[in-house]
Order: structure tokens, then C-alpha cells, then sequence
């Protein structure tokens, strides 16, 4: 592989930030591949309930008015092992979640989704986390979910709350 230099784990230090230099050297780690055509997109969360459908067709009204793709993001659900083994500190584990190619097919089929090039990408983890990540990665102009009804959004906080405090793009929280 000439021209490429690959470096031991010893000498992967970062050079620190020089203060008087005119680029600062990016303190993240390199982003990970994602589909141009899909850049600066609409992120929409969506897991088929009805305030997540919402959000969908507003998220599809609004990149083609933009003339963006869409991403739309389904988070599987993560469960915390100390429910069921009792151990600390918590360890989460994924939980098979075949819902992401059931709502799959039902978007292909969808002929609302006509309008606009879109894809689904499947996560695991924190849906706040997850659904910042996918913007993130592919740089998008804002973020769309349905707000929370509920006890469980009441005890402890919706996902929107959550995503609008932490999230470095806007968030549109469709009721």
C-alpha cells in the first residue's frame, strides 16, 4: 500500500491545538462514511407510532421544499441488563428488533415517500444520542420527532426535551 502510513498505537498521539494557528485541528474523530446524495438532508425519528408519523410527513414536506434527501432514523430498543441479572455498574444490551424491517417495507410501499429520496437507518442505543449521531454524520439541516404523551415522557423526559437541550442543529418538535 504505497503512500500510506500506518502508524503504531504508540505513536497515535494527537498533536494539541495551537491557539495562534488559523485552522484549529478538529477534536473529533474522523466521521464516518455516509451517502453524499443524503447530506445536508432532513433526520426524522420514526418507530411507526402516530406522533412519529407526524413528524414523518412533516419532515417529508419539509425536504421537498428543500429539495433534500431524507433520513429516517429507527433507534432499537436497548434494554439494562441489572433488570434482569441485578449487576452493577449497568451494561445494556441489544435487543433484537425486528420492527426496523417491518417499517421498512411499510415506507417502501408508502407512496407518500415518492416525493423525496430517502433511506432508513437502523441504530441501537439512546434515541437522543442516535438521532444527534445520524445529523451529525450526515451533516443535516435540522432534526424532526413527534412530541411524547404519556406517563413514561412525564417521569423521564420526552425525547424531544432531551434532544432540543443537547442537540447542535435545530430540532422541530411536531405535536
Amino acid at each position: 500500500m504505497a503512500g500510506h502510513e500506518f502508524f503504531d498505537p504508540a505513536d497515535r498521539k494527537r498533536p494539541l491545538a495551537d491557539p495562534t494557528a488559523a485552522e484549529p485541528l478538529a477534536a473529533e474523530e474522523p466521521r464516518q462514511s455516509c451517502d453524499p446524495a443524503f447530506k445536508h438532508g432532513v433526520v426524522v425519528g420514526f418507530d411507526g407510532s402516530t406522533s412519529s408519523e407526524r413528524a414523518l410527513a412533516y419532515a417529508i414536506g419539509m425536504a421537498h421544499r428543500s429539495s433534500s434527501g431524507l433520513i429516517i432514523v429507527h433507534v432499537a430498543n436497548r434494554l439494562p441488563t441489572t433488570v434482569w441479572a441485578g449487576c452493577e455498574p449497568p451494561v445494556f444490551v441489544d435487543v433484537p428488533d425486528h420492527r426496523t424491517e417491518v417499517l421498512g417495507l411499510e415506507l417502501a410501499c408508502a407512496e407518500y415517500l415518492s416525493e423525496v429520496p430517502w433511506i432508513l437507518v437502523e441504530r441501537g442505543g439512546d434515541i437522543c444520542h442516535e438521532l444527534e449521531e445520524v445529523g451529525r454524520e450526515y451533516e443535516a439541516d435540522a432534526i424532526v420527532v413527534g412530541s411524547t404523551h404519556g406517563i413514561v415522557g412525564r417521569i423521564f423526559g420526552s425525547v424531544a426535551g432531551r434532544l432540543a437541550k443537547r442537540a447542535k442543529r435545530p430540532v422541530i418538535v411536531i405535536p
